[in-house]
């Protein structure tokens, strides 16, 4: 019978584990959420060995029914975990040979855990990058709506943070579907570089048991098996992957908040939020205070944190494994969890979010922002260099800043001190509506353009 009192790598050892060592070494608070992905693997494994005549037909189904037994046990929250087994793996495997005894040893055959956690972990962060990809899904198609409501909506696009040209809101919002589409074809890129299964290349030079790692990777939902055993005991790149594009979705994130929190602000009042997504003071009655935009712009600073920790602990590992590589699964855990309920944030935030339309369409008419439209309109119907007109409306916005005036507010006689050969059509220019449906090159702001832009995904994304 298996000795209770040792790890099962204790035969070697005639002292037990530090006390100290034992807590720190364990890994099975952190890994116990792979449980799933551990039985997952260890019953496809298990069926290869017996196809391949390994183990025989008996051994392998008490090995499958006692697998069975402990997910049941697990999900009815009925499993004891216990940290004198380090590991998922180990406890499941402790637990197997309560079940059915002696039978159980014949499951490590042929792997050891160096593979087995890869496995886990991969087919781990296979299913929740298609989960944040759905979550992803989930707020574009948010921000598709609060576009569509907007589509008419001007406001001042920003550069430096300075009044620069007017654009739709709804164009602006639309940016916004454009990051996000990226992450989700980062984390569906990252799927398809991980799809290669690691079960079978043993501790790092492979088995010389005749084993089938192409019935194994099929059966796991894998495309292939990976290509050399060293590296695949050695490679993090998908954690790091993992991390890499979870770090850029926060950064978007974080960047909405920002722009959220300034244009909430009592400065620009260019948004709403409803008191759903706002708080108190604890002095001062007649705050609202747009925390949950704050929490997700602080809360990136996790995910960058993860994906830094994760390139400092690999970037000194000589080939193959190393323990240090425990510390990658809490890593990619909580950036996980953390990303997650940033996007579910987000997306309360955007459902939430109320355009003021009436400021936003006063301050797109501030700031001088359609002297470029002036500067524009000189270059086609006078024939001239678009530097010498750039000269020419800088001068005008000169004048009407002298005098406390808008563009718009400037008449006809006063615009021909600047060019004597205008044309009346010109007064046209300097409304901020004309300057946005006059942007129709292709992923411009004008309103044409963004409806189509909006159908277009809306198509991708089967709405």
């Amino acid at each position: 019978m298996k000795n209770k009192n040792k790890t099962v790598w204790g035969a070697r050892f005639n002292n037990p584990t530090s006390k100290i060592f034992e807590k720190i070494g364990s890994s099975i608070d952190i890994d116990k959420r792979l449980f799933k992905e551990d039985i997952f693997g260890s019953i496809i494994h298990t069926k290869m060995l017996v196809k391949q005549k390994i183990i025989n037909k008996n051994i392998g189904n008490k090995i499958l029914f006692g697998l069975k037994k402990i997910k049941t046990e697990i999900q009815n929250n009925n499993f004891i975990f216990k940290k004198k087994y380090e590991d998922i793996h180990l406890n499941i495997e402790n637990r197997l040979f309560e079940i059915i005894g002696e039978s159980a040893g014949y499951l490590h055959i042929a792997r050891s855990r160096n593979d087995q956690v890869i496995t886990d972990f991969k087919l781990w962060i296979k299913k929740s990058s298609f989960e944040i990809v759905r979550n992803l899904n989930i707020l574009i198609k948010s921000f598709l709506k609060k576009s569509e409501l907007n589509v008419n909506t001007i406001m001042p696009g920003f550069t430096h943070l300075k009044n620069a040209q007017p654009i739709s809101f709804a164009h602006y919002l639309l940016a916004y579907v454009e990051m996000f589409k990226r992450d989700k074809n980062r984390f569906l890129n990252n799927i398809n570089y991980i799809d290669e299964c690691p079960l079978g290349v043993g501790a790092l030079a492979g088995t010389s048991y005749k084993i089938d790692r192409n019935f194994t990777s099929k059966k796991l939902g894998f495309k292939k098996p990976t290509n050399n055993s060293i590296d695949t005991v050695s490679d993090r790149d998908f954690a790091l992957d993992f991390l890499s594009s979870a770090s850029i979705c926060a950064m978007h994130i974080s960047r909405f908040a920002e722009e959220l929190i300034i244009w909430n602000s009592d400065v620009f009042k260019l948004v709403t939020l409803n008191d759903k997504m706002l708080t108190g003071s604890s002095i001062m009655p007649q705050k609202k205070n747009p925390d949950p935009a704050e929490l997700i712009r602080g809360r990136a600073g996790k995910n960058f944190g993860s994906l830094q920790a994760m390139l400092t602990t690999m970037k000194g590992l000589p080939l193959s494994y190393y323990k240090d590589m425990q510390e990658d699964k809490d890593l990619v855990f909580n950036s996980y969890d953390t990303l997650l309920e940033s996007l579910a944030i987000t997306n309360e935030l955007v459902k939430n979010l109320k355009a003021n339309k009436e400021r936003m369409l006063s301050l797109a008419n501030e700031g001088y922002t359609t002297a470029t439209d002036f500067a524009d309109y000189l270059v086609r119907e006078n024939k001239i260099s678009f530097r010498d007109a750039y000269k020419i409306s800088a001068k005008l916005v000169n004048y009407a800043e002298k005098r406390g005036k808008k563009l718009n507010e400037l008449n006809f006689n006063e615009l021909k001190k600047f060019r004597s050969n205008l044309n009346k059509n010109v007064m046209k220019v300097f409304s901020v509506n004309n300057s946005v449906d006059l942007k129709i090159s292709f992923g411009g702001t004008s309103r044409k353009n963004i409806k189509k832009m909006i159908s277009k995904i809306k198509k991708e994304l089967k709405v």
